[in-house]
């Protein structure tokens, strides 16, 4: 009986490292998609466009209208940096963080972001709550 438990245990971190190793940008790219943004990663130009200190996370391009996304309030120039509390530094960690919490109804998404036009601060961290899928 224990056998069983830790060979079931075994597996399933095996099933997780192989679910690590099949995601693609492109998957992730396609995940963004299904829950309503159109992302890439931050590269070196994008790092001194936005005045980030790494060239680290996922910038959304474009809001899909009437989506998940949408409905949190992800903003487009922003950096998702975590999702359900996964940091996220690459398009390879936002797919597999992104599959996971779209599993789930409620989830949520942190970025850093621009301030809304004539906001004084500039740049801010701001956490959205994804509720479940609406008809």
């Amino acid at each position: 009986m224990l056998f069983t438990v830790l060979l079931a245990a075994d597996l399933a971190v095996a099933d997780d490292a192989a679910q690590t190793e099949i995601m693609t940008e492109e998957e992730a790219a396609r995940l963004g998609e299904e829950f309503g943004v159109v992302v890439g990663a931050v590269d070196e130009d994008i790092q001194r466009e936005l005045k980030l200190q790494r060239p680290q996370g996922v910038v959304v391009f474009e809001v899909i209208g009437n989506s998940r996304a949408d409905y949190a309030g992800i903003k487009v120039r922003s950096v998702i940096k975590e999702i359900d509390k996964q940091e996220i530094r690459s398009m390879k960690e936002f797919g597999l963080a992104l599959k996971r919490a779209m599993q789930h109804c409620n989830f949520t998404i942190g970025t850093y972001e621009p301030a809304d036009p004539g906001d004084p601060v500039g740049w801010g961290v701001n956490f959205h709550f994804v509720g479940c899928k609406r008809d």
